[in-house]
């Protein structure tokens, strides 16, 4: 399944991954003058805020109409997948990434690309979903999708592994891990699991006949209500995120 994004919807109804980012971002620290490469930047936004700091800052992402957003906002950003950088060996001190490695459908390639951009010595820092992210949604959403017949339209999705099991991945491919941490983070969705589900499962809904489209997604989040939605009607999603640091050797 390929995600298909749609930059002002995301900008919508996404853009609480970038102001959720302060933890991710404290731990990359950025420093003035080096080099970084934001790694699935997205709209640009976490792009330009780590820019701030003096950093020299430059996107990749794989989605023509995010990488269209991120050079609107003057960021320097290239079109291309996580499993194939188009950059030369050590070209940076530092590859950042918040949100996007769990959409990466090759971790093996992935992190081989990295470590070869990356100059030796030089962190690879991300946060990205981790064991148990968004499982009462994914539940939900298998559980409609079979009832409607499209059983399998939601595997591999994304990949949300163990900290165990990622440290050892990077290890594999050239890495120390100083640090990594599963975390939950219950995290409000102002406007509603429906918007939720129309951003971030909308390469899963574009896959289904048009006319049932609206139909999943309604039943879906009336299945999750009970469970997701509190009292006066606000939604929290059941994210857990897998944060780390780790050095190239």
């Amino acid at each position: 399944m390929t995600q298909n994004w749609n930059a002002e919807a995301y900008a919508v109804n996404g853009a609480f991954v970038h102001r959720l980012a302060g933890g991710v971002v404290e731990w990359l620290n950025p420093q003035l003058g080096e080099k970084i490469l934001d790694l699935g930047c997205g709209d640009g936004q976490l792009t330009m805020q780590l820019a701030q700091s003096g950093a020299q800052v430059e996107g990749v992402d794989a989605s023509p109409s995010m990488v269209a957003a991120a050079r609107a906002r003057g960021m320097q950003v290239t079109e291309a997948s996580a499993e194939s950088l188009p950059f030369a060996d050590g070209a940076f001190d530092a590859v950042f990434s918040n949100a996007a490695l769990h959409w990466v459908r090759n971790q093996d390639a992935m992190m081989t690309q990295v470590r070869r951009v990356l100059r030796s010595g030089g962190r690879f820092v991300a946060e990205m979903g981790g064991q148990g992210n968004i499982a009462a949604i994914r539940v939900a959403l298998i559980a409609v999708l079979e009832r409607h017949g499209f059983a399998g339209a939601e595997d591999g999705v994304n990949y949300y592994p163990t900290p165990q099991i990622y440290a050892r991945r990077l290890t594999q491919h050239g890495f120390k891990v100083e640090r990594i941490e599963l975390i939950p983070r219950p995290t409000p969705l102002p406007n509603g699991m429906n918007a939720w589900l129309r951003t971030f499962r909308k390469g899963v809904l574009d896959s289904l006949p048009e006319l049932i489209r609206d139909e999943v997604v309604k039943e879906t989040a009336a299945l999750l209500a009970e469970a997701l939605r509190d009292e006066e009607g606000n939604w929290i999603a059941d994210y857990v995120r897998l944060r780390f640091i780790a050095l190239a050797v």
